[in-house]
């Protein structure tokens, strides 16, 4: 008979816990990526055990925002993956741009690199002007850096690496200024964003999108709530509107892959049928 381990009861019990009293549901998470994060946190909060974790942080509502920020996965960089930004440059926006208004809708911003990311390339495309670009997370701690705009001076050699092999036509320089150890991007980058939160496992369509990015989120949900977001991407998107997924993401196994056509498939670029 299969018995679970001491931690994976102590695990799914404080999983339970965040649910029922402050409606974060983590119980459709990855299970291995879930328990690093969980064993972590217990011990960045001094916690011998998870189940002290539970009670803990039920007893101090005020942890909320560190422990939402440490379940989280909050990792990116700007053009991550060039190849990706380059199909988006050749192949979907000259398709948008036969709209006199795009929505685009940034799922899971994280830090918000791969925002200004695209803000950049709708500059570059002309198309900034009539875009209104969406940029959710459930990360409160998050989305503000990512409405910042400040990041490490260190990792502004990779970034221009990557928009230079993603396409970019001018110096990365040109859309940030410098100070100290930082990098702040430019105020006009920011003026078609807005910033929100936004839960993919429990919230409803966020707006008619004619573009979603969601890139190296889902792999961190199992098959079930994968599924169910990819379902609410679909229902997100006027017809023939295109959904950016990550590198290792698919939508083969989903109830919604007949509702999708492949655009670029080594991209996981894909366009909702028009039907």
């Amino acid at each position: 008979m299969f018995r679970s381990s001491i931690e994976d009861i102590e695990i799914e019990l404080f999983v339970h816990a965040l649910k029922r009293r402050f409606g974060h549901d983590f119980s459709n998470y990855a299970p291995a990526s879930l328990k690093r994060r969980v064993r972590l946190l217990a011990r960045e909060l001094g916690c011998e055990h998870i189940s002290d974790l539970a009670s803990k942080v039920l007893h101090n509502p005020k942890l909320l925002p560190e422990v939402i920020a440490a379940l989280s996965v909050p990792v990116s960089e700007m053009f991550r993956d060039p190849p990706v930004f380059l199909a988006l440059r050749d192949e979907v926006l000259p398709r948008l741009a036969s709209y006199p208004e795009i929505n685009i809708w940034q799922a899971g911003c994280a830090y918000g690199q791969e925002v200004y990311s695209l803000a950049i390339l709708l500059k570059e495309a002309g198309l900034y002007d009539r875009c209104h670009i969406y940029a959710t997370d459930f990360n409160d701690v998050a989305l503000a850096r990512a409405q910042d705009g400040i990041f490490p001076a260190r990792e502004a050699k990779l970034y221009s690496r990557n928009y230079q092999e993603g396409g970019g036509t001018r110096s990365l320089s040109d859309y940030y200024h410098a100070r100290y150890e930082f990098i702040k991007m430019d105020e006009s980058l920011k003026a078609r964003i807005t910033f929100a939160n936004h839960n993919l496992v429990c919230d409803g369509v966020f707006c008619e999108a004619h573009l979603i990015l969601c890139r190296n989120v889902l792999i961190y949900f199992n098959d079930k709530l994968q599924d169910h977001v990819l379902r609410l991407f679909r229902d997100s998107l006027v017809r023939g509107g295109f959904l950016c997924i990550g590198s290792r993401e698919n939508i083969q196994f989903s109830s919604t892959a007949a509702d999708f056509a492949p655009v670029v498939p080594q991209a996981r670029i894909y366009r909702r049928v028009m039907r």
